[in-house]
């Protein structure tokens, strides 16, 4: 940043005066994305937790008996999330038997 400066003011010894403030703000262009997506987390942006999921009972459900599915227990409250349908979002929060759960692959 500070190459930037002094190439914008015009301290280094350059024939020509507007390739070196284009040479700077480019640089300063460059510092400031690198800036911005430092503090960008990516994952959060790609990965978007489920809302409220909605469950059936497993005799109402029309999973086929190949179905991957994540299975959770807690306190004798049984979930199972599919795979196939939260591979989008990759995470589930819910609570469970009382506990809340993040279920994730």
């Amino acid at each position: 940043m500070g190459l930037a400066l002094v190439m914008w003011m015009g301290l280094l010894i350059v024939q020509r005066r507007w390739l070196t403030r284009i040479g700077a703000t480019l640089i300063m262009l460059l510092v400031c994305a690198f800036a911005w997506a430092a503090h960008v987390n990516v994952y959060e942006l790609m990965f978007h937790p489920m809302g409220q999921p909605s469950f059936k009972s497993a005799a109402r459900t029309k999973l086929d008996g190949a179905e991957e599915v994540i299975a959770v227990q807690v306190h004798g409250v049984a979930r199972a999330y599919p795979v196939r349908i939260i591979s989008y979002h990759h995470i589930v929060n819910d609570t469970v038997g009382g506990v809340p759960i993040v279920a994730t692959y």
